[in-house]
């Protein structure tokens, strides 16, 4: 029988074995960047500026013996989420929505990347809406990362643009037909919460077409977090 790494938390728990595996400080934001796709070790420390080269490669290791991720044979460098460490999304995904309630003003020297900018709109995108507007394209201008999100029916494709963004594949809305109606907006980080909440205190901010703007809101919104009723009042018998 294997045994296991003595900084375990000793209890036969799913959410204790995740920890182990995943609970260190900047390993959920390694895999973050992941989901949008394989990445270099130069990109992955772009992304995260204030990890240290050695942690970033302590991290790296331990999600590779983990199973999370693994090495990229036809990028130099790169790597990739595996199987397992995919099924991590709705996770990271539940976490970005439940952070966003919490976020605050921006702090000191915070900064936005284009990876995490991109993720917090794959987890506020609401496809069942978008399935009922007019395909449309958004681009937004957060500090200094700029984002295409392209939405057609209840798909959503997203890819940084401008200097500095990452070469990317074909995009999947390549083949579908190419929006005719695009908003761009440029807006400061605390604006874009505001907006993703669906408070109207940035609205009048912006220079754009209202309709468009509550277009925006009706496809990307993160609701606050709180308890659903009755969540906790499963008993066992």
């Amino acid at each position: 029988m294997a045994t296991r790494a003595a900084r375990g938390f000793g209890q036969y728990s799913g959410v204790a074995r995740a920890v182990e595996r995943v609970g260190e400080r900047w390993a959920l934001l390694i895999v973050r960047d992941l989901l949008g796709g394989a990445r270099r070790y130069s990109d992955l420390k772009a992304s995260l500026p204030r990890i240290p080269t050695n942690i970033l490669s302590d991290r790296l290791k331990e999600l590779q013996e983990a199973g999370v991720i693994r090495r990229v044979p036809t990028v130099r460098g790169g790597y990739e989420l595996t199987e397992l460490g995919h099924g991590l999304e709705p996770v990271v995904a539940a976490l970005e929505r439940w952070g966003w309630a919490v976020l605050g003003e921006p702090g000191e020297a915070e900064t936005v990347s284009s990876d995490s900018l991109a993720f917090a709109l794959r987890a506020a995108f609401r496809p069942d809406v978008a399935a009922t507007l007019p395909p449309t394209e958004y681009v937004l201008h957060v500090a200094e990362v700029s984002l295409s999100a392209i939405v057609v029916g209840a798909t959503l494709d997203v890819a940084p643009v401008g200097q500095g963004a990452l070469p990317q594949p074909r995009r999947r809305s390549a083949l579908e037909p190419v929006p005719q109606t695009v908003l761009e907006l440029t807006v400061a980080p605390a604006a874009l919460r505001d907006l993703l909440s669906g408070t109207d205190a940035a609205r009048p901010r912006l220079d754009a077409d209202p309709e468009l703007v509550d277009r925006f809101t009706r496809t990307f919104r993160i609701e606050p977090a709180a308890p659903t009723p009755g969540a906790l009042e499963v008993g066992v018998a």
